[in-house]
């Protein structure tokens, strides 16, 4: 017997030696995590020659986005076609198909992986995020191959979002059209657009100096919107739709009535002085005429503005300094959701009604409360209500660029190993309560005028995206350790087609892009260099006029001579930032601008020039905050200048 068991175990070691066993494929690596995986031996190769079939009409924009996106990522597209009009299927080819799967949900979906990729799902949805899967596959495999095996995946929760605060900094549409892409790319759903606000007040006894903005126009009121900045009524409808198309549902929020110092300026008796000029007055007919008119001018007619399912009416942190003014904002709040829903969407609001407890009822049936903090709406006194909640806790997902309090940047490893939409800050659901409908993190521009730029802004939401997507489709089952998934997450791309990160491939320390010679005047191909980029070149200096540019693009221009002083400097979003160095006419010198998250360094001739890094500069007299200066360095367009640029090299930083 002994002998026989030893004949065995080195027949075993033989062929597992020499390949005769089968082996299975690991499971892959996917940004939220897969739920169920079964390995099968070996890889399906993918090619240009590989079709995206689908079988029925309602699953063609899935088949045609998954086709458009192997070419932004690979370099050509593959064909998308009805199965009924492609012949013969040849291997390698992707066939989605709907199913009748309980188990799957609205949002879930099956992939088989054999000669060819069979996509199931019970509704275009789930079929589009099942190509998302494919593609960040794909992506680890430079798009040649895909391991063979079978995957089962629909999420916890139905709400996995994101909220930008473009009230107190102008956030350009055409970003928050490529984010939507970001979002899909990762299955995060959710994105609400947090319309309106005011900054951190500047003086205590005036609210003149405080900052405050609208941000879409407005044809019944248009001394409203914002000019440093706005959106225009067709392009924000047209990104609502587009975003909806990839899967992503925008919620746009029109803030009242506190954080309203927009609306108190532009009339004259809607502000309440006893709580703040932010606040509207309550006890003013006029405020709800004015804020039904500018709801219906969003919410009308068969194309309105808003276009999605939902409207988020705002209601954040009005004053309870007396029961008088606690009952009326109860009675406002009841009065817009009912408003909004009168138009057939369904209303959002941040949870207040701890905050403000009172006798004035407020509707909850259908009704989607954001708890943030358990003072203002206890998440158990909400759920005893009957509202849905969404979690947004304060305390582990609120960002604030620059900010002394909240996080600058999200704790990525502790959200990842502990956090769930089911903890909002010290109050902890059972997971997968039915009140829950999901969870969001937030992006909250409080210090207007901080040199904060957007791209500071999206290398802070990058990896908050991928590690809320984890927490959020997938909190139950991940088993990927943090340490695996921070290493891998920056392997994959932002999204197909999106480098708002303006990062090159090539190893660090290595040069990246070159010019030998920069001619004036001359449109390039390449945006910008982002982060942990340095930028070098030689300069044979001449006289340059003020505002003389090297290179711009459409945010940002880099001077020669600066339009104020001549100096070397940098304007972008509307900030300048100028190095304490003069272009020389007549002297030649090696510039390295080295270009981080934190600061922006200039070396001329292999020393240290000039390190613009974060300033404090003060709010009011006791109220510090940092200036940030940081750089994308554009390149898109040279500059007019007079001076010989050569040698221009990105280095890609350690």
């Amino acid at each position: 017997m002994r002998n026989k068991l030893l004949v065995l175990c080195l027949a075993l070691l033989f062929t597992t030696a020499t390949g005769t066993l089968k082996a299975e494929n690991e499971k892959p690596f996917v940004i939220p995590e897969l739920r169920h995986w079964q390995g099968n031996d070996g890889a399906l190769g993918i090619n240009t020659k590989s079709k995206v079939l689908y079988t029925d009409a309602s699953l063609q924009q899935a088949a045609e986005e998954m086709a458009a996106d192997y070419g932004l990522l690979f370099g050509k597209g593959l064909k998308a076609k009805a199965a009924k009009d492609a012949g013969k299927t040849a291997a390698g080819s992707i066939v989605i198909s709907l199913t009748d799967d309980k188990k799957l949900g609205d949002e879930g979906y099956s992939i088989a992986i054999d000669n060819n990729v069979t996509i199931k799902a019970n509704t275009p949805t789930g079929a589009y995020w099942a190509t998302r899967t494919l593609l960040q596959i794909l992506e680890q495999h430079q798009g040649k191959q895909l391991p063979k095996g079978t995957i089962r995946d629909w999420p916890d929760y139905a709400v996995r979002g994101y909220m930008i605060d473009v009230g107190r900094k102008h956030v350009p549409l055409e970003y928050l059209e490529e984010y939507a892409k970001v979002m899909a790319y990762y299955k995060m759903n959710t994105f609400q657009i947090h319309l309106n606000d005011r900054g951190v007040k500047v003086r205590k006894d005036s609210w003149d100096d405080t900052y405050a903005a609208f941000r879409l126009e407005s044809e019944y009121f248009p001394e409203l919107t914002a000019k440093d900045g706005h959106y225009t009524k067709d392009g924000f409808r047209q990104f609502q739709k587009d975003a909806a198309k990839i899967c992503v549902n925008v919620i746009p929020e029109i803030d009242a009535p506190a954080h309203s110092l927009c609306f108190s300026r532009f009339r004259e008796g809607f502000g309440a002085e006893k709580y703040g000029m932010d606040h509207l007055d309550l006890f003013n007919p006029a405020v709800y005429t004015f804020l039904d008119s500018l709801f219906t001018e969003y919410l009308e007619g068969d194309d309105p503005v808003f276009v999605g399912k939902n409207v988020h009416i705002g209601t954040d942190e009005y004053s309870n300094k007396d029961k008088e003014v606690v009952e009326k904002f109860r009675a406002f709040t009841d009065h817009y959701l009912r408003f909004v829903e009168s138009f057939g969407k369904q209303p959002y609001l941040w949870g207040s009604l701890t905050h403000a407890k009172g006798n004035t009822p407020v509707k909850a049936e259908n009704v989607v409360m954001e708890c943030w903090y358990v003072n203002y709406a206890h998440p158990a006194e909400m759920k005893k209500l009957g509202y849905k909640i969404v979690s947004v806790p304060s305390r582990s997902v609120y960002l604030v660029p620059a900010a002394p309090y909240y996080y600058d940047y999200l704790n990525h490893e502790k959200l990842y190993n502990s956090w769930t939409p089911a903890t909002i800050n010290q109050y902890k659901f059972e997971e997968l309560d039915p009140c829950l409908l999901g969870g969001m993190f937030a992006v909250w521009n409080d210090l207007a005028g901080n040199g904060i730029t957007v791209d500071d802004i999206h290398h802070r939401t990058i990896p908050a995206t991928q590690v809320l997507a984890a927490c959020t489709w997938s909190p139950t089952y991940k088993k990927v350790p943090f340490k695996e998934f921070d290493s891998k997450r920056t392997g994959l791309s932002e999204a197909p087609g999106v480098n708002e990160l303006a990062q090159f491939k090539g190893a660090p320390n290595s040069i990246v892009y070159s010019l030998p010679k920069v001619k004036a005047g001359k449109k390039y191909n390449v945006k910008e260099a982002g982060f942990f980029n340095s930028i070098s070149f030689h300069i044979d200096g001449a006289k340059e006029e003020r505002g003389t540019k090297l290179f711009s693009n459409d945010v940002t221009d880099f001077y020669l001579s600066s339009p104020v002083d001549g100096r070397m400097a940098f304007a972008r979003d509307g900030y300048l930032c100028t190095f304490d160095y003069y272009v020389e006419e007549g002297k030649s010198a090696d510039i390295l601008i080295e270009c981080t998250n934190a600061t922006t360094r200039l070396y001329v001739n292999g020393k240290l020039q000039d390190d613009l890094k974060r300033e404090k500069r003060w709010i009011t007299e006791k109220e510090p905050f940092e200036f940030i200066q940081t750089l994308h360095f554009p390149l898109l367009r040279s500059g007019n200048f007079k001076s010989r640029i050569s040698n221009l090299n990105v280095i890609k930083m350690k």
